[in-house]
């Protein structure tokens, strides 16, 4: 099966060594989006190495944190340990699994990539997650990166644009729909990749 097929190649990917999210430094823009929010329960969606969700646990949330990926979250598990912090790890495929309805004051898809079929599934399940007054945050590669950004895929079918996500998260208000940039590097240099952010809440 082709999910079975994408889950091995992950776990390959963490399995040879690839620890390049294997840190408790969270990304950038998680960190500005969740400034102004008093912590409480989050939902981490397909969280790989579980930077984001170790950071989160480390300022007072209750972390629950999904990916399909056995190398990515043992890797996650061994974090969380380093920082002393406690985060419920799943392992499932975010694409089938359900997130309990209006149960998480936060949470966050970052990075995700699958075809838009797949995407606007998860997209549904994270919007129905998140509590009345709670936030969703969806970040990831741009559609525009693929000609005027630097590194992600260079399959266009799993990039999105911010507008795409916005009509994409029914009954939620959208506050931010924005492309952000960041700064990546590489043996040629310094570049900016172009990524989509939307931040939404449930009224």
């Amino acid at each position: 099966m082709k999910a079975d097929a994408e889950r091995e190649r992950w776990n390959r990917r963490y399995a040879a060594g690839d620890r390049v999210h294997a840190t408790p430094v969270a990304n950038r823009f998680l960190v500005e989006e969740v400034a102004d929010l008093a912590p409480g329960a989050a939902l981490d969606v397909a969280c790989g190495a579980g930077r984001n969700a170790v950071w989160l646990a480390a300022r007072g949330w209750r972390v629950t944190a999904v990916d399909y990926s056995s190398a990515a979250l043992a890797m996650a598990r061994d974090l969380a340990a380093a920082g002393g912090v406690r985060v419920e790890w799943i392992e499932d495929d975010v694409v089938t699994w359900a997130p309990p309805p209006r149960s998480y004051d936060l949470v966050c898809v970052l990075y995700l990539q699958l075809p838009a079929s797949e995407r606007r599934r998860v997209l549904r399940h994270a919007a129905e997650a998140v509590s009345p007054g709670g936030t969703l945050l969806v970040l990831g590669h741009d559609l525009l990166n693929l000609t005027e950004g630097r590194g992600g895929p260079s399959q266009a079918d799993v990039l999105f644009t911010p507008d795409d996500v916005a009509v994409e998260i029914s009954g939620l208000v959208v506050q931010k729909a924005e492309r952000v940039r960041r700064t990546v590097e590489d043996a040629a240099g310094r570049h900016e990749a172009i990524d989509a952010l939307v931040r939404a809440r449930r009224p």
